[in-house]
């Protein structure tokens, strides 16, 4: 098994690169820039590169050749990554991405998914930490009580350091165009969030919480039966840096964040702690909850990056473009990362009141 690793030299690619050499899998090193993308492989005791810039289709696609799966972590997606599609699928490889940008997402599912299937390939992006879970989640919660009325996925972030690749991708979601899913249809003009406070598994209190342009918005209607969804995050996040950093203009952001450290040291990246938790309500009351709980964002993105990609080239029979759970055994792939330190509960009952858990 050979997997091509894009932008194989920034922070979640080395990261992604050293997970496949770990699980013994062969890579590939891909990026615009050829010594960061030697100085990687020899990091990592040796791996071939194929440097090529996001821009040239012929050449990504030359490079994608012989293997059987790409991993793309070229941020922000928007700005270079329907090319990096492109390339894989001409080269007839499996797909999986680290991204997290609604408008990227929503252009994949539009432009890919014919093309995909004639090829015989799977596209699977958003498959981080911040989609994959909420994915899965929502499935859970939402195909228990079908027709769903309303449902919220919320994400709990505590100790979490941003790498510039995230701060700009957040840039990027937060001062262009949002999607909205309200009353079963699409819509760019989304609505303010209806949930204003959740209260997380574990704590007494109920937080603020503030909209997010989540990718779910894009995949979750896909394979759950639901009226309205939404994506919501802990207020806390929201730090005055961050906000101060979101209503400069895009020269004074892309100055600030290049002078950023590149991302969190090691001891910082597994400190962090994270919860999404899916909520669907029913027409009729019915609730249903199901949430997941990691650690690491980064290292856990590549983790499932890595086993999302072995998975379809080991045996996975669907083609063209699938959200997560879409393209995986949900139940089976949470076990798999039970071993990496997720944990997950599903919870349904009549009323809000009366709601027990099932692990």
């Amino acid at each position: 098994m050979k997997i091509a690793v894009y932008g194989a030299s920034g922070y979640t690619g080395r990261l992604v690169a050293a997970e496949l050499r770990r699980r013994g899998i062969e890579a590939v090193l891909s990026g615009r820039d050829a010594g960061r993308l030697r100085e990687t492989a020899y990091g990592l005791g040796g791996a071939e590169v194929r440097p090529a810039g996001a821009e040239d289709p012929h050449a990504l696609t030359t490079v994608f050749r012989g293997c059987d799966a790409v991993i793309n972590c070229a941020s922000p997606f928007t700005a270079f990554g329907l090319g990096v599609v492109g390339a894989a699928v001409a080269a007839g490889c499996h797909y999986v991405d680290t991204s997290a940008e609604q408008e990227f997402l929503a252009g994949v599912f539009e432009r890919f998914a014919g093309e995909a299937q004639r090829a015989g390939v799977a596209v699977v992006p958003a498959i981080g930490y911040d989609i994959l879970p909420g994915d899965f989640v929502a499935h859970l919660a939402g195909t228990a009580i079908e027709p769903v009325e309303e449902l919220v996925v919320a994400y709990d972030l505590n100790n979490f350091g941003m790498t510039r690749g995230t701060l700009r991708s957040a840039y990027e979601m937060l001062n262009g165009t949002q999607l909205g899913y309200t009353d079963g249809v699409w819509n760019r003009s989304p609505r303010p969030a209806r949930r204003t406070a959740v209260r997380f598994p574990g704590e007494t209190d109920e937080a603020p919480v503030m909209a997010w342009p989540g990718c779910e918005v894009v995949t979750v209607p896909r394979h759950v039966q639901t009226r309205n969804v939404e994506v919501v995050i802990n207020a806390a996040a929201a730090t005055p840096e961050f906000s101060q950093l979101l209503q400069a203009p895009p020269e004074t952001a892309a100055r600030v964040i290049d002078a950023l450290p590149e991302g969190p040291a090691e001891h910082e990246r597994t400190a962090a702690t994270f919860t999404v938790l899916a909520e669907a309500v029913s027409a009729d009351g019915r609730l249903a909850r199901a949430l997941i709980r990691g650690y690491d964002v980064y290292g856990s993105t590549a983790v499932m990056a890595v086993e999302g990609a072995r998975r379809l080239v080991a045996g996975g029979d669907r083609t063209g473009v699938l959200s997560p759970a879409q393209a995986f055994d949900i139940a089976d792939f949470l076990k798999f990362l039970s071993a990496h330190g997720f944990s997950y509960e599903t919870q349904v009952a009549a009323s809000r009141d009366s709601i027990t858990a099932q692990a």
